[in-house]
């Protein structure tokens, strides 16, 4: 949490400097005050997320500055910085609610980094379960508008946004699965949208990079690193600094940039091309895969460490085929939006086509939808946008010797019989109205026959149920 603000208190004016360059070296902003009163007016005015204070101080010592600090913020992290000769006194400060202590001189800084990232990981972590906890209670958004790009009314999809909105907060990794074609940007976009981050929103397709390219890509170079390279260049990670790095098909990585990318994520440091020096980020890591990671993970083609790195907040898109009620949402957006584009007046929808689309899996999700809307768009002239215009291109994207879905015969049969053909034409018919949601026209192409065919068929049985 490379962006987080930190008090130092210490009347030792010598310690204050080198533990404010310190800290600013690691990519915090520090502010130093001289004793406890100028200490308690800087946190009034800038709210750090962490305090280190000295304990012995004139006019206000540490233990009663912390007591103050508390009274404003009590989440806030308070370490004391204390003298040997007044451990016991630092241990009764941790006792009265102190974070932690580290005893002067500081001989190895590297131990103050450390007590600060496990500072603000855990008040991180307290405010992550606050928020879960709220969107429990709550269980309605605080920002809709964040989420205006994703059209759905699907509770699971609501769910998910409830989800993003706690955890969009914090700092911490965030992996995005699901299928290709169900809107993991756009999802990432809300995640960036929903943190308030000052940087912006950097996204990069890492299919297909080896490792070179993804080094390059995301870490940038010097100039001379390598034949060509007659030139500094910034690397994404820079570019979105204080902001949020999308690293889409996050499964393609290779083992080495695997390594790497472990690293960026355990150190918030990386190095450019042609550098011997790190470089920190403030960036924020979103991943999307439409692959299983599991699975990679069992066959030993992707790093347990990073995964477990990676998911600190876990989604899981669901798929179209899971969430149907959305599809005469997205039927009518999609629509709307081809016509604008292709300058055409916006056909109105046959009735039909919602139920019919319906029976159709979807395997490239809402981008095959949008793209099936498109052009039958293009192809429409007047009138309403007719099913006739998907079943072409539907029928032909079907499995083999399935141009419409498989029905599992299962009439109430006593025994071991095979069903009579009244009986297995009643279970058909039962079972594709079913499927087409009550549509008649649609559940007759599933039978193959016309809608006509159909209709005498069930004013037969009407009639013969009522005699």
């Amino acid at each position: 949490m490379f962006s987080a603000t930190i008090l130092i208190v210490d009347d030792d004016e010598a310690i204050l400097e080198s533990f404010s360059l310190f800290f600013e070296d690691c990519g915090y902003r520090v502010i130093g005050a001289v004793n406890g009163q100028a200490g308690l007016a800087s946190f009034q005015k800038h709210r750090p997320d962490l305090i280190f204070t000295d304990l012995l101080m004139p006019q206000m010592d540490g233990l009663e500055f912390m007591r103050r600090v508390k009274e404003l913020s009590p989440e806030t992290p308070v370490v004391f910085i204390s003298g040997i000769n007044v451990v016991a006194d630092a241990i009764k400060a941790v006792q009265a609610g102190a974070w932690d202590f580290i005893t002067k001189p500081v001989l190895n800084l590297t131990e103050l980094e450390l007590i600060a990232k496990r500072a603000l990981e855990t008040v991180e972590l307290r405010h992550e379960v606050s928020a879960l906890r709220q969107q429990v209670l709550d269980g309605h958004l605080q920002n809709k508008e964040v989420f205006a790009a994703i059209v759905t009314q699907d509770e699971s999809m609501l769910r998910i946004f409830r989800y993003i909105e706690a955890i969009a907060p914090t700092s911490q990794p965030v992996l995005i699965a699901g299928p290709t074609g169900t809107g993991k940007e756009l999802l990432a976009q809300s995640v960036h949208t929903a943190s308030r981050r000052t940087g912006k929103l950097v996204a990069v397709n890492l299919g297909g990079l080896d490792d070179q390219i993804f080094s390059d890509t995301l870490f940038g170079h010097l100039k001379g690193a390598f034949t060509g390279a007659d030139r500094v260049r910034e690397g994404v990670i820079a570019q979105a600094a204080g902001g949020t790095l999308f690293l889409d098909e996050i499964g393609e990585l290779t083992e080495s940039s695997q390594i790497k990318l472990l690293r960026l994520l355990q150190e918030q440091e990386y190095y450019p091309l042609g550098s011997d020096r790190p470089s920190k980020t403030t960036a924020r890591i979103i991943a999307a895969t439409n692959r299983d990671l599991h699975a990679l993970v069992d066959e030993g083609r992707f790093r347990q460490d990073l995964f477990y790195r990676l998911c600190t907040h876990q989604v899981n898109v669901p798929p179209l085929q899971a969430r149907k009620g959305d599809i005469p949402l997205l039927l009518e957006l999609f629509v709307t939006e081809a016509a604008i584009a292709l300058h055409k007046d916006v056909p109105a929808i046959s009735s039909g086509l919602p139920s019919y689309l319906a029976t159709y899996n979807f395997p490239g999700n809402v981008r095959e939808l949008k793209a099936l809307v498109y052009d039958a768009v293009a192809r429409h002239s007047r009138g309403l946008l007719a099913k006739e215009y998907f079943i072409q291109a539907m029928d032909g994207r079907r499995p083999h010797n399935s141009a419409t879905p498989a029905f599992e015969i299962s009439p109430q049969i006593p025994g071991d019989r095979l069903p009579t053909l009244k009986e297995a034409e009643a279970s058909l018919i039962r079972q594709a109205l079913e499927l087409a949601n009550g549509n008649q026209g649609v559940a007759a192409r599933h039978l193959g026959i016309t809608r006509q065919g159909l209709n005498k068929i069930l004013n037969r049985k009407k009639r013969l149920s009522e005699s």
